[in-house]
């Protein structure tokens, strides 16, 4: 437990470091090696440039960085954007080259944009209309990665158009190589099938490393290198020889040069900027990263990558959530899986050349798969069913003209949607408000709307508050507030209040919110006072049936739960917005609250929910030292090198093998887990137990409980507060 002290940075924060974002590092980059390889060449850029992107992106990018735990890398939302460049400048190596010419214009204007402070205009598009891009862009690699799983000569599909490739999809089924199609396959049942093992050791390794573990060997039995054409392995040939001053300026002077100047700059930064914002929310450390300075330090990697022949490169977020899950605590874990790429291709080339194209392509696929999934749209439906018009909106315009145009569609649609619903012309793009101070507290009142494309003037006023005090923010003046401006007002109620201040939101009454959703949109609707209705679910109706045979108070609503868990360990590298189903009662020892919450792991995309039910007892009336209790497994060898030393006891072995213990304060843990303690958690069934400040947090397994279940949890966590208390001499097993 050690969330209380911040990392150092620089070379300190190496010395203290070291050994976890090294670990960190190793892991993230066998998950970058293969996805490096795959989106370099789909973006029709030799292999091994992805490689050359994420080395730069880790061991030159990491000095300049704004961020702390960010991964710097390829990213497959530039696949389209570079193939696009690559095939409209002719294609081939003269392509490849004219392409990097775009790169380095765009990234020195990056570079100026980040100097000009531009990185807050990433607030500007609304957050339907990016993932619309983003889900298009998924579509659009499944178009064409589906044709290289099953052994099609990518020579034969240059210059079509994502909906003449999926045309295709029929015609290369029944031309399919069955023995490129079944690695294909093999792939692809890996990294669907991995997370659904129960295995919490294996679902901590990347999927890529299991595909690369199975199909290398299996490309080898099948000896593909000698009996399938070469486009279906991977070559990386003379790479070292390779690598100079590769970019063409010769087409500056036209209109194809700078529009994929404009697509590279846009999309580029607007992911990158993204990332960071959402990873900061992951940060254990609740770390506030710098932007602008990210810009610059971005803007300087595509610079040196595009001179020398790699990709853009972009915070990516899917090797930044992985970097946090993996224990990475500073900047050097991103400069240490540059390292490693760079030791690979010093050492491992002809191993990677082993590699099969089809293993890559599956890798590509499940991208595509995560970026336009049926959730993407499910999520974005119950945020507000307005919100789903403008990301299919973006997504049809995108697959059939082009990015800029199609994210332009998704913005000039929400603008109607607020236009529609009441947002008045004069503050469509100026924030109006009020602000005064009085005695210590800040008072804001809204009027006409609070909105995307006003949302930066309110990011402003968000920065202007001194840290501990207390803010209101009166919305009665308003007539919208849109979804963009809920998400940006959590976050920073969440930082605000996470630094000791206090923020609260009235003057919502007379509002229809779009949706249940905590943070959906909603209009001044005087007719229709925001009562929203609660429909219970199944579960909920369960729940309240037990609330009222045991004796709780049952509160079904959402949540918000800001501070309820902070620095607990079970926040660590993960995020809790809001807990629902609540049940309260007093026990003899303290208050006892039982609830649904749902922990969200990385960020974007790559995100993950796991839903589970934890009880938390506060208000005790003895002390307890800080401390985190998890049953042991395989990984808690490496957890020893992230989260710190396992506390065993040598007279009492079984608890020594069944736990995971850690805590700062070691001496005060040994005197709390005295005799009793010990014996009562060897003879009951495992247990996930956490204590920080003086509040028990316990669950039994990372899912929701039944009825049954919660009892059995109450009635354990009942007996532990009496032996605690000495109240119960010798426990009975379970």
């Amino acid at each position: 437990m050690k969330t209380l002290e911040i990392p150092k940075d620089g070379l300190e924060g190496l010395k203290q470091n070291w050994r976890v974002d090294a670990l960190s590092g190793f892991l993230v980059f066998l998950l970058a090696l293969p996805l490096s390889l795959g989106i370099a060449k789909a973006s029709e850029f030799p292999p091994a440039m992805g490689v050359l992107t994420a080395m730069i992106g880790g061991l030159v990018v990491s000095f300049f960085a704004g961020s702390r735990l960010t991964i710097k890398g390829p990213a497959a939302g530039l696949i389209t954007i570079c193939a696009g460049a690559v095939t409209e400048m002719g294609g081939g190596a003269q392509g490849w080259h004219l392409a990097l010419g775009v790169i380095v214009v765009a990234s020195l204007l990056q570079i100026v944009f980040g100097f000009l402070k531009f990185g807050a205009l990433s607030d500007f598009f609304p957050h339907s209309a990016v993932h619309g891009m983003l889900a298009a862009i998924g579509l659009i690699i499944f178009s064409k990665q589906i044709h290289i799983l099953l052994g099609i000569d990518p020579a034969t599909l240059k210059g079509l158009e994502p909906i003449e490739l999926f045309e295709r999809i029929p015609d290369s089924i029944l031309h399919e190589d069955f023995r490129v199609t079944f690695i294909g396959v093999v792939s692809l049942i890996i990294i669907f099938g991995l997370p659904l093992l129960k295995s919490k050791f294996l679902k901590r390794f990347p999927a890529p490393v299991f595909v690369l573990l199975i199909t290398i060997p299996l490309a080898w039995i099948m000896d593909f290198k000698h009996t399938e054409p070469a486009f279906d392995i991977v070559h990386i040939g003379d790479f070292w020889s390779s690598i100079g001053i590769n970019a063409d300026f010769s087409m500056i002077g036209t209109f194809v040069f700078w529009k994929y100047v404009a697509m590279f700059l846009f999309v580029n930064s607007l992911e990158s900027l993204l990332t960071v914002k959402a990873i900061d929310g992951l940060d254990p450390w609740k770390r506030i990263s710098n932007p602008n300075k990210d810009l610059v330090a971005v803007g300087i990697g595509n610079t040196v990558s595009g001179m020398l022949g790699g990709l853009p490169m972009i915070s990516e977020v899917a090797r930044s959530s992985a970097n946090i899950s993996f224990g990475g605590r500073t900047r050097w874990a991103n400069f240490f899986h540059g390292f490693f790429l760079l030791v690979a291709m010093l050492l491992f080339i002809p191993v990677i050349e082993m590699i099969p194209n089809t293993a890559l392509a599956a890798l590509l696929i499940a991208v595509g798969y995560r970026l336009a999934s049926p959730n993407e749209f499910f999520k974005t439906y119950k945020i507000g069913s307005e919100q789903l018009v403008i990301f299919i909106t973006t997504i049809i315009v995108t697959v059939a003209t082009d990015l800029l145009i199609g994210v332009g569609a998704g913005v000039l649609m929400k603008f109607i949607f607020h236009i529609v619903n009441g947002a008045p012309l004069r503050s469509l793009f100026k924030a109006r408000y009020e602000r005064a101070e009085n005695n210590g507290e800040y008072r804001v009142k809204v009027f006409d709307a609070a909105i995307f494309s006003n949302l930066i003037g309110y990011r402003k006023l968000f920065h202007s508050f001194q840290p501990g005090k207390k803010v209101q923010f009166n919305f009665s003046e308003a007539r919208m507030v849109d979804h963009s401006f809920m998400e940006a007002f959590y976050h920073f109620q969440e930082e605000y209040q996470h630094n000791g201040g206090q923020v609260i939101a009235t003057g919502f009454d007379n509002f229809r919110a779009f949706s249940n959703h905590p943070l959906a949109g909603r209009k001044y609707d005087p007719a229709k006072q925001t009562l929203i209705e609660i429909k219970l679910t199944p579960r909920q109706l369960a729940l309240r049936k037990f609330s009222e045979e045991q004796g709780y108070t049952f509160y079904p609503q959402k949540i918000r739960s800001v501070l309820k868990y902070k620095d607990f360990p079970i926040e660590k590298g993960t995020h809790i917005r809001y807990e629902e189903n609540l049940m309260e009662k007093y026990l003899e020892h303290g208050r006892i609250t039982v609830s649904d919450i749902t922990l969200t792991e990385g960020a974007g995309q790559a995100e993950l929910h796991t839903p589970l039910t934890v009880v938390m007892v506060s208000e005790l009336d003895q002390p307890i030292p800080d401390f985190a209790l998890e049953p042991e497994n395989l990984w808690s060898a490496l957890s020893e090198l992230t989260s710190g030393k396992d506390i065993d006891f040598a007279n009492h072995p079984e608890f020594s093998k069944r736990y995971y213990l850690r805590s700062e304060a070691e001496e005060s843990i040994r005197t709390f887990f005295s005799e009793p303690v010990l014996s009562f958690l060897e003879n009951h069934e495992k247990i996930h137990m956490e204590c920080h400040r003086n509040k028990l947090l316990l669950y039994k397994k990372r899912e929701l409980l039944n009825t049954e279940e919660i009892q059995n949890l109450e009635k354990f966590t009942e007996d532990f507060l009496d032996v605690l208390t000495q109240k119960v001499s010798s426990p009975v097993a379970s």
